[in-house]
Parts: C-alpha cells; sequence; structure tokens
C-alpha cells in the first residue's frame, strides 16, 4: 500500500498558516490550552502543541490544573478564557479525569473559540443549511480536526467522496453520527461491510484488527486508532504488515492523523483569530 504522509501534509499546512500570520504584520493569534491532571499522553499532546504553536506564529499558553481540579472552578477558567479578549482560540485537552463531566466542560466553551468543534453550538452551525455553498455563511461552524483531516487526506491522493462506499469502524456514536452526516454531505454512502468499502475510516483503538483480507483491493484506509501493541510499541488499528502487498492507500500510525491533527486545530484557531479581528 502507499503511505499518505500526514507529517509533510501537516508541515505544508503549518507553513501556510504561519506565512499567513507574519502578512498581518503585528497582530498574532492567542491559543489557550487547559490541561487537567498528568496524565503521559495527554502532556505529551500539549507540549507538542504548544511547541508548534510558538513556531507558526501563535501565541500559545498552557493553563495547567490539578487532578482534583472541581467542575466549578473548571468551568470558572473556561469562563474567564471566554471573556479574555486577547485569547481567540480554546482547547480543553481530553480526556479528562472521571469526576469532570467532559460534555458540560466542552459545552462550557464559547463556540466562536472552540477550535476542537465539539461545543454542540458549533456542530449545529457545522451542520446547518447556512454551512452549504449556497447558505448565507454568517455563522459557519468550525470544522472538528479529526474530521478535517480525514477530509484533507482523501483530498490529497485525489480521492472525491461523491458515489464513494466508506465503512466506519468507530467505537464512539457521537463521533460517528456527526462524521456520518459530513460525508454523506459529500456525496458518499455508509455501508457495513468493509469488504465492499471504497474507504475505510477506523477509530477502535484495537491494535491490529484490521487485516489485508478484511478489506478490497484499491481500498483507502484512514487510521485514527492509537495502542500499543505486545512490545509496546505505538500501532493503529490496521495490521500494516498484513497490507504491504495490498493495493490501496493507508494513513500510517505513527506519522499519520496525529500530526495533521494538530495542524488542523492551528487552522481553526487562524479562522477564529481572523473572525473576531475582522480579518480576511
Amino acid at each position: 500500500m502507499k503511505l499518505i504522509d500526514g507529517k509533510l501534509l501537516a508541515e505544508k499546512i503549518k507553513d501556510k498558516i504561519a506565512l499567513e500570520i507574519v502578512g498581518f504584520n503585528g497582530p498574532r493569534p492567542g491559543l489557550a490550552i487547559i490541561l487537567v491532571g498528568d496524565r503521559p499522553d495527554s502532556v505529551l499532546y500539549v507540549n507538542l502543541k504548544e511547541k508548534q504553536g510558538l513556531t507558526v506564529g501563535i501565541d500559545t499558553h498552557v493553563y495547567r490544573c490539578a487532578e482534583i481540579i472541581s467542575q466549578d472552578e473548571l468551568l470558572a477558567t473556561i469562563n474567564f478564557l471566554n471573556n479574555d479578549k486577547m485569547v481567540d482560540a480554546i482547547l480543553v485537552q481530553l480526556p479528562l479525569p472521571e469526576h469532570l463531566n467532559a460534555d458540560i466542560i466542552v459545552n462550557a466553551i464559547n463556540p466562536d473559540k472552540d477550535i476542537d468543534g465539539f461545543t454542540k453550538e458549533n456542530m449545529r452551525r457545522l451542520m446547518s443549511d447556512e454551512n452549504l455553498p449556497t447558505g448565507r455563511q454568517e455563522n459557519i461552524g468550525l470544522m472538528p480536526p479529526v474530521y478535517g483531516v480525514i477530509l484533507a487526506m482523501l483530498e490529497s491522493i485525489d480521492c472525491e467522496l461523491n458515489n464513494k462506499k466508506i465503512n466506519l469502524l468507530v467505537n464512539s456514536d457521537i463521533f460517528e453520527d456527526n462524521l456520518e452526516e459530513i460525508l454523506k454531505r459529500q456525496g458518499a454512502e455508509i455501508i457495513a461491510n468493509t469488504k465492499e468499502a471504497d474507504i475505510v475510516i477506523t477509530a477502535q483503538g484495537k491494535a491490529k484488527s484490521l487485516t489485508a483480507d478484511m478489506v478490497k483491493d484499491d481500498v483507502v484506509i484512514i487510521d485514527i486508532g492509537i495502542s500499543h501493541d505486545a512490545n509496546n510499541k505505538v500501532v493503529g488499528d490496521v495490521d500494516a504488515e498484513s497490507m504491504k502487498n495490498k493495493p490501496g492507500y493507508l494513513s500510517p500510525v505513527p506519522g499519520g492523523v496525529g500530526p495533521m491533527t494538530i495542524a488542523m486545530a492551528f487552522l481553526n484557531t487562524l479562522i477564529t483569530f481572523k473572525k473576531q479581528k475582522n480579518l480576511k
């Protein structure tokens, strides 16, 4: 299989963002990242976002909160950032500790600053007819980064979605329902059988669970799943070794969706910045 190089695509996106920010000759986007606790993978992701954000010209500030922070305290922090004119974008690093209600926390973010795009109001805007090419485009919702990654990867290999059969292997109903609606709007058909699918999108977190005998030739596979194999090596849902001689495309893990997701979060940060500062 040919690999879709997420690192290369991410660098191209970040280069464009940096170039546009330089062109503003002064003002820079402000991104606030809230990190609760010290979960190793979350700390790693936040450190990457902080470091890479600064390289593209985004003023990135991390608000590190204790694991035992109360829900009211966290909501107060979000409310403060919602009202801070220096903050154009807010991201809460997930998952959160069990004593915090992630749905309440995420939906407390001002949808105009919600770069993850998962507030109910943002998803309403995204799915609204106003977000179609014929709509008024006044309150356009932000594309959640992971959905944006899928669309960008398919575009990079000239894979149009119209009339394509897509199989979704996803363990989150909300994630699947929203993604399905976005893909259908592009003309795709969602099917249940991996063998008949032109495109398979997997986000199960089950190491090497998708093998070559489960898909047809010339399939495009977007692997969002992340887990560890018996040797504690980071792997995706796809058994990449079994796919080596299979015709088609695969986004690898690592080096596929991960780098792209960060780049798309920065792109959303730039969009929110331009909207709030009335820049074109």
